[in-house]
């Protein structure tokens, strides 16, 4: 059976650097000189668009059609596939249902970028524990029938939510929602790390800035610019962002905390003077939004952790809410390493999993109380951990 101490190996592989963020590091402000326009839209002295990152949304409509067929399992009586699944995330053999992207057949996929950094080689044991929830939530959905919700302590199966029960969730013995663990333990091992660690990276952001890649072919970016659009694309591909794509993966996280942290408007904003900064060839002012980025994004990601895990808290009596907020908060915390110099280290996060036990059911309120206040102290948010 699978723990959530497995769960670690998600965030095992280091992937650039494991000492804490400096909060007290500030950046300066972009040249005022630069033209950064009110969305994410850039055109070369000839109108031409020189913005691209069609291979990640690809990725997110790939990640989108997972998380979606998943969460039918919710209902009782409806199985789903692992090797589907795997299929799904590999992207082999595999027909999308939206496919205006063209995923079906492309060489994207998910599966070998999962915790691939700058190295571009992804990590083996990590895609390994994806495809064992996958073989964990299929084997858990084949145990379910029709019209009996039987999930509970020990038995796996749909749990139904005495407050609210418009709201179930498959569930394991122990209260593991494999759903969630996989959508969001993806967003980190694969977007996350994508944008902080590989394309905001040093390796991608030393590329060449001078010449467009291939006009002929409608590719009239360079490769610097290329590689700060697929960072982009990996957060969100919408170009008004905050106005839209508010309703998926890190946009949507990072709107949901946006009241207290601020950090849908300063990524916004970070991509967009990022952006410019590179065409106008200012990297001074490129690697101030770059930290930036990296500081929010780690915010949202310890913040959104806060914020399942306050959750958890107040609806601890009521199974189903539970443990699905805990299996919110338990991948999120996972993420936390796949960050750019991240706000704890290896032995942190494996010591708030042992704290939370390995059995959702079992949990106690100082339990969770006790990690929030850990992560809350190394994230410098203590003063609002009650409010997230």
């Amino acid at each position: 059976m699978i723990t959530r101490f497995s769960i670690l190996a998600l965030c095992l592989t280091l992937l650039a650097t494991s000492c804490k963020k400096d909060d007290d590091n500030t950046t300066p402000e972009p040249n005022p000189g630069l033209e950064v326009p009110s969305t994410y839209s850039f055109t070369d002295s000839n109108g031409n668009n020189t913005v691209s990152f069609n291979g990640q949304a690809q990725r997110l409509e790939m990640l989108s059609e997972i998380a979606s067929y998943m969460k039918t399992a919710n209902t009782s009586g409806v199985s789903i596939d692992a090797q589907q699944l795997k299929d799904m995330y590999a992207n082999s053999g595999f027909t999308w249902d939206n496919d205006t992207l063209g995923m079906t057949g492309s060489s994207k996929q998910l599966r070998n970028k999962t915790a691939a950094a700058s190295s571009g080689i992804a990590d083996p044991g990590v895609q390994a524990y994806f495809e064992s929830y996958m073989d964990e939530i299929a084997n858990i959905s084949y145990m379910t029938t029709t019209g009996n919700d039987n999930g509970s302590e020990g038995q796996g199966g749909v749990v139904v939510s005495t407050s609210n029960p418009s709201k179930q969730y498959l569930q394991s013995g122990t209260g593991q929602e494999y759903a969630q663990l996989i959508e969001k333990g993806l967003m980190g091992a694969v977007l996350y790390n994508q944008i902080c660690v590989n394309y905001l990276g040093e390796a991608e952001m030393a590329s060449d800035n001078s010449t467009a890649v291939d006009p002929s072919a409608g590719a009239y970016y360079t490769e610097m610019e290329h590689a700060w659009d697929e960072a982009f694309g990996y957060f969100t591909t919408a170009t008004d962002f905050p106005a839209a794509g508010t309703n998926r993966f890190w946009g949507k996280y990072a709107d949901g905390r946006e009241e207290l942290l601020g950090s849908a408007t300063e990524i916004a904003a970070a991509f967009r003077t990022g952006r410019a900064a590179i065409s106008a060839n200012d990297l001074a002012a490129r690697d101030a939004q770059i930290a930036i980025i990296r500081s929010e994004l780690a915010d949202v990601v310890a913040g959104t952790a806060i914020h399942y895990l306050n959750d958890a808290v107040e609806n601890f009596s009521d199974d189903a809410l539970r443990n699905h907020q805990l299996s919110e908060a338990i991948a999120f915390m996972s993420c936390i390493p796949y960050g750019y110099e991240p706000i704890a280290n290896q032995s942190e996060v494996m010591q708030w999993f042992f704290t939370l036990g390995t059995d959702n059911y079992a949990v106690t309120t100082a339990q969770i109380l006790a990690v929030r206040d850990a992560i809350a102290s190394d994230a410098g948010m203590e003063d609002i951990k009650t409010q997230l």
